[in-house]
């Protein structure tokens, strides 16, 4: 069992950028690829960005692609994500994921683990 908890979100102006950051209880957090994936109001779930177990592999949607970086601290059993450039577009609900048996994957339920999430809003 992981148990995943986000922080860092809030309200921004365009242009702006925030830090999420996803803390995970238990020992076997490098064992985990990471994701990260939001979903605005009336719209499904998307994803966002992944991180691979050592952290020397990541994958990112092209909306986030040059904006957004993902990357963990093992010792910290923390993944965050780098948010530069804020879009009004951005604005939703951000959860960070884990999956244990799969590599970088782009598709929510190949994750087993999800946090609550926690809400980004980017005024225009």
């Amino acid at each position: 069992q992981v148990q995943l908890v986000e922080s860092g979100g809030g309200l921004v102006q365009t242009g702006g950028s925030l830090r999420l950051s996803c803390a995970a209880s238990g020992r076997t957090f490098g064992s985990y690829t990471m994701g990260w994936f939001r979903q605005a109001p009336g719209k499904e779930r998307e994803f966002v960005a992944a991180i691979s177990r050592s952290g020397a592999s990541t994958s990112y949607a092209d909306s986030v692609k040059g904006r957004f970086t993902i990357s963990r601290d093992n010792a910290k059993n923390t993944v965050y994500l780098q948010m530069d450039i804020l879009k009004p577009e951005d604005t939703a609900v951000y959860y960070c994921a884990a999956a244990g048996r799969w590599g970088l994957s782009t598709t929510p339920d190949r994750y087993d683990y999800w946090g609550q999430g926690t809400q980004v809003t980017v005024s225009s």
